[in-house]
């Protein structure tokens, strides 16, 4: 099978970012392979589209979350059907301009082209805290960088 190209990864990631801020956990979920593992932003599990659909549907029924803007640092292949993303992102809380920098992220995308679908699917979602104690000039480094990629009226940019 192919591996998954950079703008395909890319494309999987954006539609991700997009369906989150959108809040449709059943078009977030969709992306995922049926093994597929999550880690929250919080270190929370979720597992398997039903799970993540569940979980997500959870979470925007209680509230208006923010929205992800982000800026994708490497998108490449690992083998002929494994493809890892990295990203930076940065989330603008409902009804703010600006975006939080206390929520600010590294995202890490684990995509395959296995066997249970035939277009490429997300098999691991690791969104981190980007608090980086005691360097708050790389805080403020992150924030600005994607407050351009906002400014730009982008939801995901390309390094």
């Amino acid at each position: 099978m192919p591996s998954v190209a950079y703008e395909q990864a890319v494309a999987i990631y954006s539609e991700l970012l997009n369906a989150w801020n959108r809040q449709d956990a059943d078009a977030f979920a969709a992306l995922f392979a049926p093994e597929a593992q999550v880690t929250g932003f919080d270190g929370s599990q979720m597992t398997g589209p039903a799970g993540i659909a569940a979980e997500l549907g959870a979470i925007f029924a209680q509230h208006r979350t923010a929205a992800y803007v982000a800026k994708v640092r490497e998108a490449r292949s690992l083998d002929a059907t494994v493809t890892l993303l990295r990203a930076v992102a940065g989330m603008i809380p409902p009804g703010a301009s600006a975006l939080n920098p206390a929520v600010n992220a590294i995202q890490t995308l684990v995509l395959t082209t296995g066997q249970s679908s035939s277009r490429p699917q997300i098999v691991h979602f690791q969104n981190t805290p980007a608090a980086f104690h005691g360097r708050p000039h790389l805080v403020e480094a992150m924030t600005a960088e994607l407050t351009r990629v906002h400014e730009a009226g982008l939801v995901v940019a390309r390094d």
